[in-house]
């Protein structure tokens, strides 16, 4: 036989094998590369499986699972791996979900792939109490062996929807809440190049037992293959319930039908309510509602507890919400001050940069903006004033000087790191920046008066990784007409400066919180002695953060409060409440002014 001959035999008989046609076909990667609706495929369209249920909760629909078939909700790997019987090497697995109270110590599976033959869960997804597991079998060890990966800090039950984007590429394994910070985790097994899925098959919450079912809502279940799936998800709105693929019958409220019509599609929202005292939540009474009526809260039955579901938050009962600020970002601090003959305001502390910090107006009953300052992480605003109202210590008069100081966190544009004066412009009527002081993570500022003497302290918390630094205590120079370095004080990530004074003598004390090895350490407290401050008293404290107090406001024989507050990112917005106080209730609040 000839060499040419030879060659083209060997060819044939390669290709035939499966080199380029496998099973009749032509040969394909074994995704498309395209995303894989599991839960499409557990719950087909058209009718729901035995023992799946719907439920609508907040507007949005998923998927209850029922305990008594778990091998119901399962299907062949091979209707969604259609080319080829391997796993991919790197996916993202989508899932939307609604977690109910999970007891301790239990584990719930999303999802599992199980070979027919095996108990051992070749892929799945498990959750427990504050804690995500995903789990694979390498097959690279001798008998195989089942690697589990954990996510800890993992806080889904609080009875709202939340996406997760779980992204695996070899050792490395990332998971992405909300579209929030991913959680990074590296491990010494890689997830296997390799993963055969012939005869195995997907359960939907479950792993083929009656134990450790989902007990929650599913909305969405897809696997991505090639590809990390965070950038396709986290471009909705709302992140909780961002979508790449959804079944059907969750898509939309089904449209009232018309005459007789059955819904192709019904969902539960109206179920049975039980008044009165406590029930008892057995498996019979699995998805009841209890409404407790002196508590005004509803209540649903696991099967086990009852698990609040919506509950009547306290509040002083001479206290009410009065205005919601929308701001530029979390505030991290608020000053209330009034410029005299121009009006009442509040600044705001706003952590990210741009927009920076904003500073609002009372104006019409209500805090309008008025103005926005460039700031890096802003901490706190310190109003205060210089002139003769003061009294200061001069030869000649000082005009009345309106000064607002924000202690900055981090370094600006440039990398340079200061903290900024500003002064109060009469002519344009606004903050124009006087002075910039050179500080390391700002926390705080403090103004006060000592014999006739302005100063202005600054809480420096850290310079780099270093805490243990030294805060500034600045002199006002009426010559110069600037703030100049009068003593530094040894600190240890401080927090906070307060001053203040008991008879002839001045205090200043310091809130130290982490001096580079415990957060047990002293903070201080110096007294004023022979123009300078000197130490007085130490006090052991742990993690010494400082107290704040609610500012007071005075408007036609009401007191309205404004408390300090400190946002989260999913809601950056401050809340003005508004009460009647007695004169003779307890401070509890800090000072207030009586109309």
């Amino acid at each position: 036989m000839s060499a040419p001959l030879l060659l083209w035999v060997i060819l044939l008989r390669w290709a035939s094998g499966g080199g380029f046609i496998r099973g009749g076909r032509t040969w394909q990667h074994c995704t498309d590369l395209r995303p894989l609706d599991i839960l499409s495929e557990a719950v087909p369209a058209g009718a729901l499986a035995r023992g799946v249920r719907v439920f609508q909760v907040q507007g949005v629909r998923g998927f209850q699972l029922a305990a008594s078939r778990p091998r119901a909700l399962g299907f062949p790997a091979s209707r969604l791996f259609i080319h080829c019987d391997r796993f991919p090497e790197e996916f993202s697995i989508i899932v939307t979900l609604r977690v109910l109270g999970v007891p301790a110590k239990r584990n719930e599976y999303i999802f599992t792939l199980m070979a027919e033959e095996s108990p051992g869960v070749l892929v799945g997804l498990r959750y427990a109490p504050g804690k995500l597991h995903f789990l694979f079998w390498s097959q690279e060890r001798a008998g195989g062996w089942q690697t589990r990966v954990t996510f800890p800090s993992v806080s889904l039950s609080d009875g709202q929807w939340h996406t997760l984007v779980l992204a695996v590429s070899g050792q490395s394994f990332s998971l992405t809440v909300d579209c929030g910070i991913p959680k990074d985790v590296v491990v010494e097994t890689p997830f296997p190049a390799s993963l055969s899925v012939r005869r195995a098959s997907f359960y939907l919450g479950n792993r083929r037992r009656r134990k450790g079912v989902f007990t929650g809502l599913l909305r969405q279940l897809v696997l991505l293959p090639g590809a990390d799936a965070t950038p396709r998800i986290c471009t909705a709105m709302n992140f909780k319930v961002a979508t790449l693929s959804v079944p059907a019958v969750l898509q939309d409220v089904p449209v009232k039908p018309a005459s007789n019509e059955v819904l192709k599609y019904p969902y539960e929202t109206d179920t049975k309510v039980t008044l009165g005292s406590r029930p008892r939540c057995t498996k019979q009474e699995k998805a009841q509602f209890w409404f407790n009526a002196s508590r005004r809260g509803l209540y649903l039955c696991n099967g086990s507890t009852w698990v609040s579901m919506l509950e009547v938050k306290h509040k002083l009962d001479y206290v009410e919400e009065y205005q919601n600020l929308v701001t530029n970002s979390e505030t991290m601090g608020i000053e209330v001050f009034t410029i005299p003959k121009v009006g009442l305001f509040t600044a705001m502390a706003n952590r990210i940069t741009p927009p920076g910090s904003a500073i609002y107006k009372w104006t019409d009953g209500k805090f309008v903006p008025y103005q926005n300052i460039p700031t890096y992480q802003a901490q706190s605003w310190k109003y205060f004033t210089i002139g003769k109202k003061e009294k200061i210590k001069l030869s000649w008069l000082v005009p009345f000087q309106i000064f607002l100081a924000v202690a900055n966190f981090e370094q600006n544009e440039r990398g340079q790191e200061f903290s900024v004066i500003y002064k109060w412009s009469r002519r344009k009527a606004k903050f124009i920046t006087y002075q910039r002081i050179t500080t390391h993570s700002a926390r705080d500022w403090e103004a006060f008066v000592i014999e006739g003497e302005a100063f202005l302290a600054v809480v420096n918390h850290r310079e780099g990784n270093n805490h243990n630094i030294d805060s500034v205590i600045y002199r006002w120079n009426p010559r110069t007409g600037l703030f100049e370095t009068n003593q530094t004080i040894p600190t240890s990530g401080a927090y906070d400066w307060e001053f203040f004074t008991i008879g002839p003598y001045s205090f200043l004390a310091v809130a130290n919180t982490f001096n580079g090895t415990s957060t047990k350490i002293y903070s201080h407290i110096y007294i004023w002695l022979s123009g300078s401050f000197q130490l007085f008293q130490s006090i052991l404290l742990h993690l010494a953060l400082p107290g704040r107090t609610i500012s007071h406001l005075r408007d036609e024989g009401k007191f309205d409060l404004l408390p300090s507050c400190q946002a989260t990112s999913s809601n950056p917005n401050s809340a003005l409440r508004k009460g009647k106080i007695r004169r003779d209730v307890p401070d509890a609040f800090g000072q207030l002014v009586p109309a």
